[in-house]
């Protein structure tokens, strides 16, 4: 059995776990911890050093890490929810010298995708995957083959006049008590758009709002399929470690 431990930090709270690479399941107990107040860089990564400690990352070969931002070349290029202290920050670097070991870092989106990609909703699919997570804002993350095409951002895709989370996130559904019905019609602006713009084989949906899809994904009408994501809260650090391992 192939393991590699995946972490996975988030505005709020912090959750890594071993992962069983060949079938995505969880071998340990998700170990979890509060995000520093403020989220400023040598606080979070003191946590995530912690936890990685306590999963015994020293005994493993692989370490994966995804964070709230654009990752490029392993520098955090934007921040979300977390201090603005990351921004230009070679997250890499300082992650490694903290763990005392190589690491793989990127973005949460691209983590949670990959994940549903290779373990769940979409596992085995050819073509172009494209994974939505609908919630304060959109996050994406497109797979081809397998392959993860990084830091997609289509919430920031501007469509009649703005970025498309600013009126068709689920936090914009919250906030203007939109109906599932009135939401959906915004939904179908959007995802026909990316559909002609990219012509998926598959739209994965994901964010906590994927539990009630059976109130809004049958009333979009695409041509591409659009399914709800299966891995709930554990696809970030599954991704994230899967990632790890392949990069390794």
């Amino acid at each position: 059995m192939t393991q590699a431990i995946g972490i996975d930090i988030g505005g709020t709270g912090i959750k890594g776990a071993l992962v069983d690479l060949d079938s995505g399941e969880l071998v340990s107990e998700r170990v979890k911890r509060s995000t520093p107040e403020g989220g400023r860089p040598d606080d979070v990564i003191a946590v995530v050093a912690e936890i990685a400690d306590e999963l015994g990352a020293e005994q493993l070969d692989a370490v994966g890490v995804c964070f709230p931002a654009i990752v490029l070349d392993g520098h955090t290029m934007s921040a979300a929810n977390v201090s603005d202290e990351w921004i230009g920050l070679d997250a890499d670097r300082l992650f490694a010298e903290a763990l005392g070991r190589d690491i793989h870092f990127v973005n949460d989106a691209d983590a949670a995708g990959y994940a549903e990609a290779r373990y769940g909703a979409a596992a085995g699919r050819a073509g172009l995957t494209i994974v939505t997570t609908l919630g304060t804002g959109i996050g994406s993350a497109f797979i081809h083959d397998g392959v993860l095409l990084p830091n997609t951002e289509l919430g920031h895709l501007e469509l009649d006049g703005s970025d498309v989370e600013t009126w068709a996130a689920n936090s914009v559904r919250e906030r203007d008590e939109l109906s599932f019905e009135e939401w959906a019609v915004r939904l179908q602006r959007f995802y026909a758009h990316v559909e002609f713009l990219f012509s998926p084989t598959l739209f994965v949906v994901g964010g906590g709002v994927s539990k009630h899809h059976e109130e809004f994904l049958p009333l979009l009408r695409l041509r591409t399929p659009i399914v709800p994501a299966t891995l709930r809260n554990n696809a970030g650090l599954m991704g994230a470690a899967a990632l790890a391992h392949r990069h390794g």
